[in-house]
């Protein structure tokens, strides 16, 4: 039977205090560091070296789709060998493909390796969630996703400019060695990880005793939604603020289109951080997941708005600020609800949801929104974004609705309380 860590740990009043916690964010920071300092470098190699941009952007959707295919397995491998292998062996898989990279730019080398790195990078994002819940206790999950989004978005802060950084001040082969040291750090961090397995759902199936669950689809479909309604929008925020910020003024935009990503991945892991909290405090995940959606709403309105009518360029910074807000409270309060609905020995298919809907829905608003921006500008897209977030807000408002008459297992607390009250109002025989 897996064993788990967090309830090892329930008398801490700190995440730090959970076994683990420590080496699991810097594994963590470390592989999205190695992700994130080649994502804008590999491209440009490839047109450097005389290769097509077919093949350039071919380099970040293979990536990507290898990415989604091996984290709908994960959940699979966590059961079978444990957080602490299947780890390692993903930032191996991110660090020794890198130096693949050394080989050349032939269209099948740069293809090759940029698939091998998705195995690494889909397996350790949905491993890491998933080992954050079985490390730290319920009390404090929600700060503890919450400094996961902070790690994360710190390495990508750091990592993504610096290797284009190193490559105009060296080269691309100094990136493609830093980026396999960078993964080196989280395999030596995730060997000191607990040495644990997913639970099994055998487990809930012998405390439930052997009655039938409600499909897992049902419970976290709604946030899975919500969250990719957010996401698409943020897709085409990373792929279009920046030239819709030098478009309306070409001297200010100049200056601050650069940190106009800066600031939306700030604002996210504020907002992530925060939500967490406030969710440990009330003990209610998922209870701020409309007021964020609508907080990125505004964003996007404010984003499209703007655009059309050229007003101040200034307006776009409160946007972003707005729109990364809303966007990393939806973020954590969509995995914290994913973990709160589901039993304990699902957390990795949660984890796995989270990561494949997120990854989805970036990559789907590039393309949909990139469409829309040929026929209606930037605005356009930012508007059809906001509209897009709306229907993520019924969603969840009819989700929440339907939610207070919701039992999220068969035969757990709250259904075998009802049973007691039924059971005591029936008259014993003989009476």
């Amino acid at each position: 039977m897996a064993r788990t860590a967090g309830t090892d740990v329930t008398k801490n009043d700190s995440v730090w205090s959970s076994p683990g916690f420590t080496p699991t964010m810097i594994a963590v920071a470390s592989a999205f560091g190695a992700w994130s300092i080649l994502l804008p470098v590999l491209p440009l190699a490839v047109l450097d070296s005389g290769g097509t941009a077919a093949l350039a952007g071919a380099t970040t959707a293979v990536f990507m789709a290898v990415t989604v295919v091996t984290q709908m397995c994960t959940p699979f491998l966590l059961r079978k060998f444990g957080y602490n292998p299947v780890m390692v062996v993903a930032a191996l898989m991110l660090g020794v493909p890198a130096l693949g990279h050394l080989l050349g730019m032939d269209a099948w080398i740069v293809l090759l390796f940029s698939a091998l790195r998705g195995i690494g990078f889909g397996a350790i994002t949905v491993a890491e969630s998933a080992l954050i819940a079985e490390l730290v206790p319920v009390r404090l999950l929600g700060k503890a996703t919450g400094l996961l989004g902070v790690f994360v978005g710190l390495a990508q802060m750091l990592l993504l400019p610096s290797g284009l950084f190193l490559a105009d001040h060296f080269n691309y082969e100094t990136v493609y060695v830093v980026a396999a040291a960078i993964a080196l750090v989280a395999g030596v961090m995730c060997l000191r990880i607990p040495r644990i397995k997913a639970a099994s759902t055998k487990d809930d199936e012998a405390v439930a005793g052997g009655a039938p669950q409600v499909s897992m689809w049902k419970l976290v479909l709604v946030p899975a939604l919500a969250v990719t309604t957010v996401s698409m929008s943020f897709g085409a925020v990373s792929t279009f603020l920046p030239a819709a910020v030098r478009e309306i003024d070409p001297s200010t935009g100049a200056v601050i289109g650069g940190f106009m990503l800066s600031i939306v991945g700030a604002s996210i892991m504020t907002a992530r951080y925060v939500s967490g909290a406030i969710a440990d405090r009330t003990g209610k995940p998922g209870q701020l997941m409309i007021i964020s959606e609508i907080i990125a709403l505004l964003g996007m309105v404010l984003m499209s708005v703007t655009v059309a009518l050229h007003l101040s360029v200034w307006l776009l910074v409160v946007a972003a600020i707005l729109f990364g807000s809303g966007f990393g409270a939806a973020q954590n309060e969509a995995l914290l609800s994913m973990f709160h609905r589901l039993p304990r020995s699902k957390v990795s298919e949660a984890s796995a949801v989270w990561n494949i809907f997120y990854d989805a829905g970036t990559g789907l608003g590039s393309i949909v929104y990139g469409a829309v921006v040929a026929s209606y500008f930037y605005h356009g897209a930012f508007a059809v974004g906001a509209a897009v977030i709306v229907l993520g807000i019924l969603w969840t408002a009819a989700d929440a609705f339907v939610g207070r008459h919701r039992v999220s297992e068969y035969d757990n607390i709250k259904t075998r309380l009802r049973q007691v009250r039924v059971r005591a109002r029936r008259p014993r025989s003989g009476e």
